[in-house]
């Protein structure tokens, strides 16, 4: 388990105390290495009043802006800049916070930090801050998630998604869910306690218009998790086919740059070569492999055997056609047939642009001739199809333009919803059944415990230790 120094939960509810304060007091440098016009510096607990005086000369008002010199053990200058001091629990940590804003020179942040580890803090672990803001009821989990989410936004979209997160919406509509459960819970604890009138509680009007209720949410939220977590993760699209099918000039007329080398010489990829585009918004991250044939080439071997891999864990495969010299309906559909099977395909028939007449060139089959009904005709080089094949990325993510009611969520979210809506429709099945009461009740409170997990109000210290290590360090 992750040791966080906390008091140990509670071992009936299994929660954490209500406030929690770090006995020691953290620092840790809030803007990124390296050279900048500003520099901040943020220290978080118990000891900050008295690491503020010493540093500072004096401790500045509360939540007032104080210009101040930052001084060493021997009073003279680090820096010069603005302090600001958030006195407990009017802060984001829920401790005593101060935060200064000086100049953004390594030597400089780096002086000041240990100058005020010298005056007995420490340095905070990646993602502390956030976490001590959780652990004093500041935000929820999901919140806390949601900062992380929004600094490492890759779109606007992703980013308005991971406010809305951060501002507590996604929490909210699973706290409202949550009483939704626990209304129904007491109509199904009072028909065991109230055996004789069972029937005539459970099939009351109230009882079924919460169980409709239920189920809108429950399918409201999902899709809305749903697109949040697209919006954060986005789709992995390999690239594959035979070599010189145009796959590396595909990927750069979708990047819409020379993110990959052409040649007209086959096999010229050798390696796997990642680039992140976004399709409206949707984080696509396009992977372009070695072209699929029998090699003795060691190198290249290597690079059909990533690629192969690469194919397997895809979420799309583009896989690219010549359509100027197809090869024959045979080979192509053994080539699709060597496929792994599960892993969705479209066949991108490429070089458009070469394709004299009504057909293409050769004895091979046209678009439509060719084994699996889904294809796409485009050419790299003019750009025609590009549009229609992001329309078809779109589609296989499931992605619908980011609305207002989109929040940024991430595979765990999604688990816990599918995991408490699976509890609630046993929990439907059950409720007809005479003497299934107990486990109706006991479909709905694992329910709730399964939403509780997405908030933080039920979870492990190893998850926490797995979610606040991805975090910035000083934030």
């Amino acid at each position: 388990m992750h040791d966080t120094g906390r008091p140990p939960r509670d071992a009936v509810t299994g929660s954490w105390p209500v406030s929690f304060t770090e006995t020691d007091t953290i620092v840790a440098a809030a803007t990124p290495p390296g050279r900048g016009g500003i520099g901040v510096v943020r220290v978080s607990g118990p000891a900050v009043p008295r690491i503020g005086a010493a540093l500072l000369g004096r401790l500045p008002d509360p939540r007032h802006a104080a210009f101040e010199r930052f001084v060493d053990d021997a009073g003279d200058p680090i820096d010069a800049g603005i302090a600001i001091y958030y006195a407990e629990p009017a802060s984001f940590t829920g401790e005593d916070v101060l935060e200064l804003q000086g100049h953004g020179g390594p030597a400089i942040m780096d002086m000041l930090v240990r100058r005020i580890v010298e005056l007995g803090a420490r340095l905070a672990r990646p993602g502390e801050f956030t976490e001590r803001a959780f652990l004093n009821n500041k935000i929820d989990l999901a919140q806390a998630e949601a900062v992380a989410d929004l600094i490492d936004a890759g779109s606007a979209q992703a980013a308005r998604a991971a406010m809305r997160s951060l501002q507590g919406e996604f929490s909210s509509e699973v706290h409202a869910l949550v009483e939704l459960l626990a209304g129904l819970r007491v109509h199904v604890e009072a028909a065991i306690d109230f055996p004789d009138e069972d029937v005539e509680i459970l099939s009351s009007p109230e009882v079924t218009s919460r169980m409709t209720e239920i189920g809108e949410r429950f399918a409201r939220i999902r899709k809305a998790a749903g697109q949040g977590r697209l919006l954060r993760d986005g789709l992995n699209v390999v690239l594959a086919g035979r070599p010189n099918a145009g796959k590396s000039s595909l990927l750069n007329g979708m990047a819409g740059y020379d993110a990959a080398i052409v040649t007209p010489v086959p096999g010229t990829t050798r390696d796997v070569l990642r680039e992140r585009i976004h399709v409206d918004g949707l984080p696509v991250h396009i992977i372009d492999t070695a072209g699929l044939r029998e090699t003795e080439d060691l190198v290249e071997g290597e690079g059909v055997r990533r690629a192969r891999g690469e194919i397997e864990r895809a979420g799309l495969v583009l896989y690219v056609i010549d359509a100027s010299e197809p090869p024959s309906r045979e080979v192509l559909a053994r080539d699709l047939a060597d496929l792994p099977a599960g892993v969705p395909v479209l066949q991108v028939w490429n070089k458009s642009d070469l394709v004299t007449g009504t057909g293409p060139q050769g004895d091979g089959p046209r678009p439509e001739e060719g084994p699996g009904p889904a294809w796409l005709l485009v050419s790299a080089l003019t750009g025609a199809g590009l549009d229609e094949l992001r329309e078809r990325i779109k589609a296989q993510a499931g992605y619908e333009a980011a609305e207002a009611g989109t929040w940024s969520a991430r595979a765990r979210h999604l688990d816990a919803l599918e995991r408490a809506t699976q509890r609630v429709e046993r929990a439907r099945t059950q409720l007809g059944q005479l003497n299934a009461y107990e486990l109706v009740a006991e479909d709905l409170r694992q329910a709730q415990q399964a939403l509780g997990e997405i908030t933080g109000e039920v979870t492990s210290d190893e998850l926490l230790g797995r979610i606040f290590a991805s975090f910035c360090i000083g934030k």
